[in-house]
């Protein structure tokens, strides 16, 4: 594909999930322009990629617009400035988790679809994410005219806004995982196992998940840096899990508060199974040189 033929793509949000998207689109063919909010940690330094200055810059002559940030404010905020660029013929795709209501929302500027994303950047990478996409049946084949490079399995689960809810309820179930995990190993210690002992014991079980037994392998560590998916991020999923059941939900709203407790305690940024060491009250390292359990 040449230059002049490849389809421009603007990503943006660059943190670890939009780089593995704009390196994957920039291997695949694709003119990715992309910017991120603050520039020096962008790290885009990869043939067919251009680090844009401004949102405004990046969707210049691009088919999809790829929305990768961390929550309504980020999204609304970016959006906000956009206002006036972006053109009918442009598609825009939110892969970042927010409120299904905002996507709504968003839809009266333009053509917009929400896409619940599994995976992490290893997956964005190597173009192996799950995408569960919320639009019109006819905004369908122009999404995946790009998502189908990007993932193994996409498949469209209902109206807008259906995406981020699909995504909200799989979260939920990862943050209980999260949270069960985290209160066996207190338990665990409580008695005193011991803890590789016994992450190893219930990763060989079947009790054990397959993210349960990946991120066990975290929790046995203690190694929470260069997270997949940070606590913070997870925290405010659960949050908008429970706004938008509109109803009680005691197993969330339980590991909601252990979530915000443990950002509040300095593990907003560290990987989201940190929660296991946050729940034990151990103190959260310092970012330059991250504990590593003994």
């Amino acid at each position: 594909m040449s230059q002049q033929e490849a389809p421009v793509v603007a990503v943006l949000g660059t943190g670890a999930m939009g780089r593995g998207i704009a390196g994957r689109l920039a291997e695949t063919g694709h003119v990715v322009r992309a910017w991120n909010r603050t520039p020096a940690k962008a790290q885009l330094d990869e043939a067919g990629i251009t680090a844009c200055e401004t949102p405004a810059a990046a969707v210049g002559g691009a088919t999809h617009v790829l929305l990768v940030l961390a929550d309504d404010a980020a999204v609304e905020e970016v959006m906000s400035g956009l206002a006036g660029h972006l053109t009918a013929d442009q598609l825009v795709l939110n892969l970042g988790t927010v409120s299904a209501d905002l996507v709504r929302r968003l839809a009266t500027a333009g053509p917009i679809a929400d896409v619940g994303m599994l995976g992490n950047a290893n997956h964005a990478r190597s173009g192996d994410l799950r995408f569960y996409l919320g639009c019109d049946p006819a905004q369908v084949k122009r999404a995946e005219e790009v998502l189908a490079h990007l993932a193994k399995e996409v498949r469209h689960v209902g109206p807008l806004g259906t995406g981020m809810n699909f995504k909200l309820a799989l979260n939920l179930l990862m943050g209980l995982e999260m949270q069960a995990l985290a209160e066996v190993i207190t338990l665990g210690e409580t008695l005193g196992i011991d803890r590789r002992e016994l992450l190893d014991t219930v990763r060989g079980s079947g009790f054990s998940a397959p993210v349960m037994g990946f991120k066990s392998i975290r929790m046995a560590s203690g190694r929470y840096s260069a997270p997949d998916f940070r606590l913070a991020l997870m925290a405010k999923d659960l949050q908008l899990a429970i706004q938008a059941a509109g109803e009680a939900l005691p197993m969330a709203t339980a590991a909601c508060q252990s979530h915000l407790d443990a950002c509040a305690a300095g593990w907003a940024d560290y990987d989201c199974a940190a929660i296991a060491d946050a729940l034990a009250h151990y103190p959260a390292p310092d970012p330059a040189s991250p504990r590593v359990r003994s």
